[in-house]
């Protein structure tokens, strides 16, 4: 049996450095599982939508996964704070997969929905919960070296996703992108079982916030849903706005009610914790960015480049690394010195620059060019995934460590949708009739007319897996190839424009955290922890990761 060490660390989880290595391997192993099923499925979808005959159904096979596990975030995270990380991650993990399997026997587009969003309840868990074990694992000032891993897991799982998918969808069928979830996700449920101390509240009545958690899943639901269709569509259709009305009606019930519940699912006075404020602020803003490239990007290695989709992920390998690497760095360089806030500030910077190179993206662009400004950007990305949760962490109490984690991931979630959004209509705007024609008159064909032709559904180019082929109708067959020299330089002009979103989030996050208040990493845990935490160990714990009270 392994010597547990109590007197020299300080931490909620008293078990072995081994053990601790071991669990942040488990727990980094659940967290790729829901990476892997992001970057897996995106690929291939299309070709499921093609079996199961449900191309009206295409977007909701993304979004019932994204709704369901963004309004779940914030209750796993509030009942880990009461019952434990353990049992909440468990039942994220056994959700996922059955969902998981569930999608794989789909054999309707409406069942493949509904499995999907069960999938998306289990999703809701990994994240949050795995940052809260690194928080009961390691001190502030240890956390930053493991949670720098987290921002890596999703590099690897974007770098392998598209390959596996197109191979298992090539080989076997599109079944198995589903079915290969199932062996990681029980190893993971193997070792967080076996090693995993269970850390929760000791003798403290815990009221479930049950009107909390209703309003907010309305208004959650209810909004990405909204941004959903708006991105599919038009801000001013009805369905839009009665669904921003429902989600806006939703958030005023919630907090109205939020200000009465004795146990609020999310303490609204975090909101006045000004190291939350400013972290939640950067996180939201550093989506804008971040989705525009991750969406955008690969689409015009597909249509610009002609490139496969599995080419348009792998294409993306700069951004990735620069991603990876400063993750990393960043969160080792945050645990060796303790300074994190110029290290954040200058992440957003480089973001920044990163978006504003891509405004001169153009389909001639060298691709050495093309890389470094990827790496520029995923440089600016990596940080944020590390150190604004442990900026977060380092300032609640241990009690709140799991609310307020789980509120950063959630607002975060929340950026990157509305950012999605709003940039898609950007980029809808910028690839107008207008651009098509001076475009492709440069190009050396000026017969357009001067309005679209009767029938011509502009909407088919600005949406992913969308075609060309209403323009290209409309053009002599002589001028083909000089139309399609201008339509490139128009995709890539509407693209470049759609980057100014982003540069603004950017900046004004680098605003935004100069009001950060710059505490040193504690090198322990706040003192309550020791009067309202108790350790819960499995009957099948093994020495190393025993616990002491």
């Amino acid at each position: 049996m392994s010597t547990i060490e109590t007197a020299a660390r300080p931490v909620a989880i008293q078990i072995s450095n081994r053990a601790r290595l071991e669990i942040v391997g488990a727990v980094l192993l659940a967290l790729f599982l829901s990476a892997l099923d992001q970057t897996i499925v995106g690929p291939v979808l299309p070709r499921i939508v093609t079996s199961l005959d449900g191309v009206d159904l295409y977007v909701w096979a993304v979004s019932s996964y994204l709704v369901t596990s963004t309004a779940a975030i914030p209750v796993y995270g509030k009942l880990s704070d009461y019952y434990g990380r353990r049992p909440m991650l468990l039942l994220g993990i056994s959700l996922f997969l059955v969902g998981s399997v569930l999608s794989g026997l789909s054999q309707t587009m409406w069942q493949l929905v509904a499995f999907r969003g069960l999938q998306g309840l289990g999703a809701g868990a990994l994240f949050p919960i795995a940052l809260a074990i690194v928080g009961d694992l390691f001190t502030p000032a240890e956390r930053g070296k493991y949670q720098g891993l987290f921002g890596a897991v999703f590099g690897v799982a974007f770098l392998i996703g598209p390959f596996l998918g197109g191979f298992l969808t090539d080989n076997l069928s599109w079944h198995w992108i589903f079915f290969v979830n199932v062996p990681i996700g029980f190893v993971s449920l193997f070792l967080i079982v076996r090693l995993l101390p269970n850390v929760r509240k000791e003798n403290v009545r815990f009221n479930l916030d049950i009107l909390g958690v209703v309003t907010l899943s309305v208004a959650v639901v209810a909004s990405l849903v909204a941004l959903t269709l708006a991105q599919n569509g038009d801000w001013t259709d009805t369905p839009v706005v009665a669904w921003f009305a429902l989600g806006l009606a939703g958030l005023v019930a919630f907090l109205i009610a939020e200000t009465r519940a004795e146990d609020p699912v999310i303490p609204l006075d975090l909101l006045r914790n000004r190291t939350f404020a400013v972290s939640a602020g950067a996180a939201f803003l550093a989506m804008f960015g971040f989705a525009t490239i991750i969406i955008f990007l690969p689409l015009w290695f597909q249509v610009v480049q002609q490139a496969s989709t599995t080419e348009s992920g792998y294409l993306l390998f700069p951004f990735l690394a620069g991603l990876i690497a400063s993750s990393i760095a960043s969160g080792q360089i945050a645990s060796r010195t303790g300074r994190y806030k110029w290290l954040m500030v200058m992440s957003m910077a480089s973001l920044a620059v990163g978006l504003a190179l891509f405004t001169n993206l153009r389909p001639n662009t060298p691709a050495p060019q093309l890389w470094l400004w990827m790496a520029i950007a995923g440089v600016g990305i990596g940080p944020t995934m590390p150190l604004l949760p442990l900026i977060v962490q380092n300032d609640v109490s241990f009690a709140r460590l799991g609310a307020a984690t789980s509120d950063l991931i959630l607002i975060r979630q929340i950026g990157s949708s509305i950012g999605l959004t709003i940039a898609f209509t950007a980029f809808r705007n910028n690839l107008s009739w207008d651009l098509l024609r001076s475009s492709i008159a440069d190009a050396g064909w000026s017969g357009l007319p001067a309005s679209p032709p009767p029938g011509l559904d502009m909407g088919n180019l600005t949406k992913i897996g969308g075609s060309a082929g209403d323009v290209f109708s409309v053009i002599p067959p002589q001028f083909r190839e000089v139309a399609v020299r201008g339509f490139n330089e128009a995709f890539s002009i509407a693209i470049a424009d759609s980057m100014l979103l982003g540069i603004v989030a950017a900046v004004l996050g680098c605003v935004t955290l100069l009001a950060l208040e710059e505490k040193p990493l504690r090198a322990h845990f706040h003192a309550e922890q020791a009067d309202h935490l108790d350790h819960h160990l499995s009957p099948q714990m093994p020495g190393p990761a025993a616990a002491t009270d």
